[in-house]
């Protein structure tokens, strides 16, 4: 998939998002990579650069500080090649940014790996994880 169609594909995963999470990422930068680095490998604590779709990289809402200001933007990278390389079709593309997007912002909202693979985990059993 060309560079453009998978940044519009992005865009529209951010605008699907409910108004009141999208007016909650002022200060969060969302950037597509080819691949991760080196460094954002280790920090997943993966080894292969197809294993990392997603990346949340900064400060969850819910560890900040009173004094927590002029910082950099959080930053959501976003992986094209991984995802690309995990998919079949443009739809399955499409889904997969549609989950890399909204796992990577539920990090900003400071949920942890291992509540959003249990909450996954349910989905994939036909549980609804809200009740």
């Amino acid at each position: 998939m060309d560079r453009d169609k998978f940044e519009a594909l992005v865009v529209k995963a951010l605008e699907d998002l409910a108004p009141e999470f999208q007016s909650k990422l002022e200060n969060v930068d969302i950037v597509i990579e080819n691949y991760p680095t080196p460094g954002q490998l280790r920090q997943a604590r993966l080894r292969h650069p197809n294993q990392l779709l997603g990346l949340y990289e900064g400060v969850p809402r819910t560890k900040r500080g009173v004094s927590y200001g002029m910082v950099l933007p959080d930053r959501i990278t976003v992986f094209q090649k991984p995802i690309e390389a995990q998919c079949s079709s443009d739809k399955e593309i499409t889904a997969a940014i549609r989950g890399v997007v909204r796992h990577e912002i539920a990090h900003h909202f400071g949920s942890t790996e291992e509540t959003l693979r249990r909450l996954e985990s349910r989905k994939g059993r036909g549980k609804n994880p809200t009740k």
